[in-house]
């Protein structure tokens, strides 16, 4: 467990208006706004979480660099500031100091869920510039931190939009993504890809990227750790897209993509009728699914994300993610041959224990951001099908011998 321990000239806090009267707050983000002399700052928050790295050699960096060092004292006013998401924070009145719990940064799944996930460069100028500040001067800056974030893609997303997609978008000018293009080529949705910023499109190639990584078996080999950055990470999705690309494993990934696709909508389509399923075994009559949370039930069907397939039912990715990871245990690649391949078809597995892996997932959340981020609960759905593979496998064995 990290924490941040540093003294504040102010502090207020700000809850959420949903948690009243509900008894389990860890669920509702609180969110604390602090003022902080620059040379209290921690020198060891960490950066993963943020969706790129700073540069400091552009023309708005530099002035952050200036305004650092420079006399006037409004650069708390001016600057937007910092952004923290965090597991917990305490302050210590008496002090004026708070702890904050950034996690275990040793952990993948803590490394990119806390840390400064806006205003790198912000942080990153007061790291370099502020031993530079006069002594007989103090500087100021503002430090948001969020904690209980339930969602970090989204609030990524809404923080950073324009400079991460800008980097997609640039990586699409270098045609980097060419191998996807041509893996889509005659699927339906194919011309239903946005790769631009602005693109009218209704799905973004960051989506394909996603259902890349949670099959990234070079990455997350086994039942020792889980891809839950493919749900609560984006930003990270694009890093390690970006980063492996063009090697043997991920081109032969990528040529996947469309038995991707078609395992993500059958989930998404079929999940409401593996909920029933499973609640009808264990004796009850009428199933509510579009009571959950994170389900709407829809008066007039919507489509699924990627087929447009009919569904009554507009259903949380954070249920659907760990699950359609769990068929990572069925994808092989081949060091030889440099191709990946499938123990057995995902499809045929999941209409054999579609029932259980529901069931397993419902009866641990009905909390889809919860559910979409625990990496225990995408283990434990591997294992299910996983152990349904090597049963096939035992199986089929028998009858050669």
């Amino acid at each position: 467990m990290a924490n941040l321990k540093f003294k504040v000239e102010a502090l207020r806090t700000l809850t959420s208006p949903y948690r009243k009267g509900v008894k389990d707050e860890s669920t509702f983000e609180i969110i604390y706004y602090l003022l902080v002399d620059m040379k209290a700052l921690p020198a060891n928050i960490p950066l993963d979480v943020n969706p790129r790295e700073p540069k400091m050699t552009t023309n708005v960096a530099r002035s952050l660099l200036a305004a650092v060092v420079e006399p006037e004292t409004d650069f708390y006013i001016n600057n937007r500031g910092i952004v923290i998401a965090a597991k917990a924070l305490i302050f210590n009145s008496a002090d004026s100091e708070v702890t904050i719990d950034i996690g275990n940064q040793d952990d993948n799944n803590d490394k990119y869920l806390y840390g400064i996930l806006d205003g790198g460069h912000t942080y990153t100028a007061i790291m370099q510039k502020r031993n530079d500040i006069p002594e007989n001067l103090r500087k100021f800056v503002r430090v948001e931190v969020i904690t209980n974030v339930q969602n970090i893609t989204r609030l990524s997303d809404a923080r950073n939009t324009s400079a991460q997609v800008s980097d997609i978008a640039l990586f699409n000018l270098d045609d980097k993504f060419d191998d996807i293009k041509t893996a889509v080529a005659g699927q339906v949705y194919a011309d239903l890809i946005a790769y631009k910023d602005n693109e009218n499109k209704p799905i973004h190639v960051s989506e394909l990227l996603r259902l890349m990584y949670a099959f990234d078996i070079d990455k997350y080999s086994d039942d020792n750790a889980a891809p839950v950055q493919s749900y609560s990470g984006k930003a990270q999705v694009f890093k390690r897209y970006k980063q492996a690309f063009e090697t043997p494993f991920y081109k032969s990934l990528t040529r996947q993509l469309p038995m991707l696709v078609e395992l993500y909508d059958i989930i998404e389509r079929e999940l409401p009728e593996k909920y029933k399923e499973y609640k009808k075994a264990q004796g009850v009559a009428n199933p509510r699914f579009g009571s959950v949370r994170g389900i709407e039930s829809l008066e007039n069907p919507t489509q699924t994300e990627f087929l447009a397939t009919p569904t009554k039912y507009s259903v949380s990715a954070g249920y659907i993610y760990p699950i359609f990871g769990a068929f990572r245990s069925l994808l092989k690649f081949d060091e030889v041959k440099k191709t990946v391949s499938w123990l057995f078809n995902p499809i045929d597995i999941w209409n054999e224990v579609g029932t259980s892996i529901v069931q397993n997932t419902f009866e641990t959340y009905t909390n889809p951001q919860l559910s979409g981020k625990d990496k225990q609960l995408w283990l434990s759905n591997y294992r299910i099908v996983e152990n349904q593979s090597l049963r096939k496998l035992l199986s089929t064995n028998k009858q050669t011998i």
